[in-house]
């Protein structure tokens, strides 16, 4: 019965709806052409962004500007497939019942370098609206704690992301 339940799980990480295949990576190479649609592991990288981002039962304009331009410089996406693997990842995000099948999948995908970029870019999530709610807070630390990223990783990620969050504003 346990595999019945995983094969639900990872059929609904794939979209079902007919169309292209998932590509595995995003192509890095300027000439190349853009992936036909998200991957498995793009789709619940996505997925925690969003989450994080209703964790304060408001998604903000700011929070959907910075998880669709993460999106667009992290796998290399350009803006209209990014706001599609937004709505994929809505989808995924509004029927999961927790953040295990996205985790799971980002924990046996990603190395500790790519888990550390992620949680950057959460913590950029988080921040984006100049507010951060305690719920925001312990989800942050329960995505790290399912990616078995220690406590200190998820700290320096939260003092990049805000770093990165003050260098625009110098440049004005």
């Amino acid at each position: 019965m346990l595999d019945e339940i995983r094969k639900l799980f990872a059929g609904r990480m794939v979209p079902n709806a007919p169309g292209p295949e998932p590509s595995p990576a995003p192509s890095s190479e300027p000439g190349d052409a853009a992936p036909a649609g998200p991957s498995p592991v793009q789709l619940a990288a996505c997925a925690l962004m969003l989450e994080l981002a209703h964790a304060d039962q408001e998604f903000s304009e700011s929070e959907q500007r910075q998880i669709e331009g993460a999106l667009v410089r992290h796998f290399v996406l350009d803006s209209q497939t990014a706001q599609n693997l937004v709505r994929l990842a809505e989808e995924e995000r509004r029927q999961a019942i927790d953040h295990f099948q996205f985790t799971r999948l980002i924990h046996e995908s990603y190395d500790l370098g790519q888990k550390m970029v992620l949680a950057e870019v959460l913590w950029g999530v988080a921040l984006a609206d100049e507010t951060l709610a305690e719920h925001e807070s312990y989800l942050l630390r329960k995505i790290a704690y399912l990616l078995q990223l220690e406590p200190g990783y998820l700290n320096q990620a939260r003092r990049s992301a805000a770093e990165s969050r003050k260098k625009p504003d110098a440049a004005s």
